[in-house]
C-alpha cells in the first residue's frame, strides 16, 4: 500500500507559499491507518524505546496509538503554558525568532529510553529542540521518526539520532 495515496496537499496553508501536507484523510481510512502504524511499529520498536514522545499536536496522533501497539509509555511534548504543573522547558531558536517546548518535571525518569514522533519533519528545528530537552531531563534518546519527511528541506541534518520517516517528498 502507498501511503501516499492517502496524503492530500493543500498549497497556500496556514499561509501563502507553504504546501501543507495533510495527515486527515490517512487517519480516517482504516487500512491505510493500521498499515502506517504497522509500519511505525516496527521502525521504532528496532530502537527498543520505553516511552514515545509526540510533539504537539499532530505528533500526539502518532505516539499515541504507537504507544499503546508497542507497550511503550507516552509524553507530551509541548508548547510553553499548556501542560499543567511543573514543567521542564527548552528554548530553541527558529528563522525569525524563538519558541520553548516543554515536558512536566516528573514525565520521564533518568535514563529511560525515547524515542520521539512527530507526523511530518520539515526544516527539523522542532524535532532537534525536542531531543535536546529530553537530553536535559537525562533521558536516553535513541531515535526519531515521522510519516513525512520533507527532505528538500534538509531537517535531518539537525538531527543526531537515527531518524525514519515512511513516506518523502523531495520538492
Amino acid at each position: 500500500m502507498d501511503i501516499k495515496d492517502y496524503i492530500r496537499a493543500f498549497a497556500d496553508f496556514p499561509k501563502p507559499g507553504i504546501l501543507f501536507y495533510d495527515i486527515s484523510t490517512l487517519l480516517a481510512h482504516e487500512d491505510a491507518w493500521q498499515v502506517a502504524m504497522g509500519r511505525m511499529a516496527r521502525a521504532v520498536g528496532r530502537h527498543q524505546p520505553e516511552v514515545l514522545a509526540g510533539i504537539e499536536s499532530r505528533g500526539f496522533l502518532v505516539a499515541a496509538p504507537l504507544a499503546l501497539k508497542l507497550g511503550c509509555g507516552f509524553i507530551m511534548a509541548r508548547k510553553q503554558g499548556k501542560l499543567p504543573g511543573q514543567t521542564i522547558r527548552h528554548e530553541y531558536g527558529l528563522e525569525y525568532g524563538t519558541d520553548i517546548i516543554e515536558i512536566q518535571n516528573d514525565a520521564i525518569e533518568k535514563g529511560q529510553r525515547v524515542v520521539i514522533l512527530d507526523d511530518l519533519l520539515a526544516t527539523g528545528g522542532t524535532m532537534a529542540a525536542t531531543v535536546e530537552l529530553f537530553r536535559k531531563v537525562g533521558a536516553e534518546v535513541v531515535g526519531a521518526a515521522c510519516i513525512i519527511e520533507l527532505t528538500f528541506l534538509g531537517g535531518r541534518s539537525k538531527l543526531d539520532v537515527p531518524f525514519t520517516a515512511l513516506i518523502s517528498y523531495d520538492e
